[in-house]
This record gives structure tokens, sequence and C-alpha cells, in this order.
């Protein structure tokens, strides 16, 4: 039991370091931590994903919160804020040129990442992925997967369909982030 224990603390404070250690990175440029995964997380999310309450979701903070560091990205000229065609008191944000150009760089972390070999980076990626889809489990919270692994998708020529929303998707956007993605059972 204490291996199973000290197995578990061991892994804790490595996951714990090394968001440390990007976190430390994200520092050195023009943005915190918080506003560089908020604009990362627009920059891969779906139009139907870029509404502020998404971003509190994704990100696992509070609306207030979110919707700070959104007008601080805002204020920076790193989103664009518009008005859905819809429902005009809903909003959503879309990344600018200066935004996209920002995320470009790779980080230290993206680096070491794609040092790994092959093997070592698809278990690191299995393995988190299982951690996550379980903390979220245990929180009752959404999952935010890509379209093309969700459930209600469905693939044609144009990109895809999501059958839960009844629209057709763009190719690139069955590689986007959904908050309503449902992962695929069996």
């Amino acid at each position: 039991m204490t291996n199973d224990r000290e197995h578990t603390r061991f892994i804790s404070d490595l996951i714990d370091r090394l968001g440390r250690l990007n976190a430390a990175e994200e520092w050195n440029g023009p943005l915190n931590p918080s506003q560089f995964a908020a604009l990362s997380y627009l920059a891969r999310a779906n139009r139907f994903s870029r509404a502020p309450s998404h971003v509190a979701d994704y990100l696992a903070t509070t609306r207030g919160t979110a919707s700070q560091t959104l007008k601080a990205l805002s204020r920076k000229e790193l989103i664009a804020e518009s008005r859905l065609e819809e429902d005009k008191r809903s909003i959503r944000y879309d990344v600018t040129t200066d935004g996209r150009a920002l995320l470009t760089a790779q980080s230290a972390m993206s680096s070491a990442i794609s040092a790994l070999e092959a093997p070592n980076a698809a278990a690191l990626k299995d393995g988190l992925t299982a951690l996550v889809m379980k903390l979220l489990e245990q929180r009752g919270a959404k999952s935010f997967g890509l379209c093309k692994e969700c459930s209600y998708h469905q693939s044609t020529d144009a990109g895809g369909y999501c059958n839960l929303l009844d629209v057709p998707l763009k190719l690139q956007e069955a590689e986007q982030i959904c908050h309503e993605h449902t992962p695929t059972t069996g």
C-alpha cells in the first residue's frame, strides 16, 4: 500500500513540476499563464466553443476570472469579440492574426515532447488522457475533445456533420476542440 501511495505522490509531484516549468516559461512572454492558456484554447476550439463560459469550463476556473482574462487578451488585440447572428446576446471570441502569431513559437515543453521516442510519447499521451478523463469524471465536467472523436460526429468528404447540433462541419473543424464533445463508447 505504501508503494501505491508513494507512486501516486511521485506522479502527482511530476505533473505539478511540469506545470510549474511550463508556467514559468509562459511568464517570460507578453502573457501570464492564464492568458496563454485561454488564447491557446480559443485557437484550438471550434466556432461553437468560444464563449466565455466555455473558456471558464475548459480552464476549470470561474466565469469572472475567465472574463477578466478574455478582456486582457482583447485589450492586447490578440482576440476579437463577435456577437452571434442567431442570438445577439451571445458572444464568442476569435483569435486575431497577432494572437495566432504569438502561438506559433515552439515552447520548451513542446520541444521536449517532440524529442521523446514515439513509444514514450504515445504512452504519455494515453496515460495523461486517462488521467484527465478520470479527473473530469470525478468533477462531473465535460471532456472537451476533438469533434472527430465525438460520438455525434459523422465524417463526410467536406469535413463532417455534427448530429447533436445538426450542422455541417468544415474539414478543419473536425480537428478542433468542442465543448459538446461526448466520447465514443466501445
